[in-house]
């Protein structure tokens, strides 16, 4: 059942609420500065392990990046992690950014290769970190960093193999990282093989899923054709009809993201990393259907 049509998972009212952390995008404009502001506000109650903040196609959005990060700890009680690439830098700059980050109380880092500008192939700078395991080893030697890396369940677009890309995994976690956290995937089979093949390398990092929520299936599809994911047919029908009936969409896309992330944790499996895409509707409601509440000061505001 696990590579078919979704199981009735909500029924496990009984299961603990799992460990979520969640995924911001950095701001382009005032307006989108001000959406993302009102999804930090919206999902701090939920008191996630910690928030990530992501980089643009050949570190475009660095700048906005590190003031989003330095905002974070300067209004919120929120654990930032910030992505940090190798593309189109020198380490000099690079480790200035770690500096800086640590210098300021920021603990996590997101090490990624990065993906290059649109358009262009992968080309080491000359004088930087040339794959994400050599940044990361470059960051335990600045400071003691918890570094997380990327996994890909279904195999990086650019790994020669699956194989490869395994070995190259095992490469970032034995430099020093803390823990993986998966491209997204639609099917929970996808991330057990990929947690079975871990293991039988010798890997023992915690794996964590990462979790997609279909605001615009369209959208989603086209993005996942780019980076090597997998629509299931059973995705496709249950997003039929539904382009114009948002509220259907919103309780499709829901029920979608608990029924994987139930299924998953009748596997062993209890962290997961939520993106957002800086709308906090969705997430919020996942989060509540797993169980999450608002604690503290702040449960009154959910």
């Amino acid at each position: 059942m696990l590579a078919g049509t979704p199981r009735a998972c909500l029924r496990m009212r009984d299961a603990p609420p799992p460990v979520l952390s969640f995924e911001f995008v950095p701001p382009r404009t005032d307006a989108m500065a001000q959406r993302l502001w009102h999804c930090i506000r919206r999902l701090a109650p939920l008191s996630p392990r910690f928030v990530s903040v992501t980089y643009g196609a050949g570190g475009s959005a660095q700048a906005s990046t590190r003031a989003t990060i330095a905002r974070l700890k300067r209004e919120t009680s929120l654990a930032p992690a910030a992505h940090l690439t190798c593309i189109g830098a020198t380490r000099e700059h690079i480790d200035d950014i770690a500096r800086a980050y640590w210098q300021a109380g920021v603990r996590h880092i997101v090490a990624l290769r990065g993906d290059p500008p649109p358009g262009a192939g992968h080309a080491p700078h000359p004088g930087g970190y040339a794959y994400a395991s050599d940044l990361v080893a470059g960051l335990r030697r600045i400071a003691d960093f918890e570094i997380s890396v990327a996994a890909y369940p279904e195999t990086h677009p650019a790994a020669s193999s699956p194989e490869a890309d395994l070995d190259n995994l095992k490469r970032k976690l034995d430099a020093g990282a803390t823990r993986a956290i998966t491209q997204y995937f639609f099917d929970a089979a996808t991330y057990l093989r990929l947690r079975d093949r871990c293991l039988a390398a010798g890997i023992t990092a915690p794996i964590v899923p990462g979790i997609m929520p279909i605001s615009t299936y369209d959208q989603v599809a086209r993005f996942s054709a780019i980076c090597g994911v997998t629509v299931p047919a059973w995705l496709t029908h249950l997003f039929e009809d539904t382009s114009r009936n948002p509220e259907l969409r919103r309780i499709v896309a829901g029920v979608v993201a608990v029924e994987l992330v139930r299924t998953l944790q009748a596997h062993g499996i209890n962290e997961f990393h939520i993106s957002t895409m800086n709308r906090p509707d969705l997430p919020y409601a996942i989060a509540h259907m797993l169980g999450a509440r608002p604690t503290g000061e702040d449960a009154a505001a959910g």
